[in-house]
């Protein structure tokens, strides 16, 4: 097989597994729409995933890269669909679009600046460039929170591990396809979500999951993809 057929099979795989892993926020809604509330959960990640994926396609229609362009194309569309359901539910509306309001300035002025800088195409990608890797570092940091947790109780419950398995395996992939096309853009911000989604999984042989019975905890018996 040719390098670029490779790469060619490398960016489709990629971009279906990554589909599947946004399409997991339409459990979340599911949930809400059934019990007509959003309960105390938070729609910053909706919102969040909108931006991240407005700025990588972005940076995919600069760079002509034409898996990004399209994956992102349907994250934007369906963080949008999750955002706009979300709203729906929640009892914070206000709290709520003033959150979506400041993604969307924050969105609004990038691209303001980076279109001043038509006379200098490469500085344009690499600003866009720059903004993709901070918030998508952000986004993968998030959950740093979650670790602490866990270390503290000595307890991985709380951690969702289809969900950090399918980030290590979509990571890995966008890792091995920015070596390929010798982007470093694509490459750190995925590399950094591999080390932290491995992080994540060890917890999982360090502390296996239990549940409490009301006369201690218990293991719960949960296969790990190691």
């Amino acid at each position: 097989m040719s390098a670029l057929a490779y790469d060619s099979l490398l960016s489709t795989t990629a971009v279906i597994s990554t589909v599947f892993q946004f399409l997991s926020g339409s459990i979340v809604c599911r949930k809400y729409i059934q019990k007509k509330s959003t309960g105390d959960s938070s729609g910053l990640p909706f919102i969040c995933g909108f931006l991240s994926c407005s700025f990588w396609l972005r940076y995919g229609v600069l760079t002509n890269e034409q898996s990004i362009v399209l994956v992102n194309v349907i994250g934007a569309t369906l963080f949008l669909v999750y955002t706009l359901v979300f709203y729906v539910f929640t009892i914070n509306k206000r709290c709520y679009v003033k959150q979506f309001a400041l993604v969307l300035l924050i969105l609004i002025g990038v691209i303001w600046y980076t279109n001043g800088l038509t006379a200098q195409p490469k500085q344009m990608v690499q600003i866009t460039g720059i903004v993709c890797c901070v918030v998508t570092v952000c986004f993968f940091a998030a959950p740093l929170t979650s670790l602490v947790h866990v270390i503290r109780v000595k307890n991985s419950e709380s951690l969702p591990l289809p969900l950090i398995s399918t980030s290590f395996f979509v990571s890995l992939q966008w890792l091995i396809y920015g070596i390929l096309i010798s982007d470093s853009f694509i490459q750190i911000p995925n590399f950094l979500g591999c080390i932290l989604s491995l992080l994540q999984l060890s917890l999982f042989v360090i502390y296996p999951p239990r549940t409490y019975t009301g006369q201690g905890y218990k293991l719960v018996e949960q296969a790990v993809p190691f």
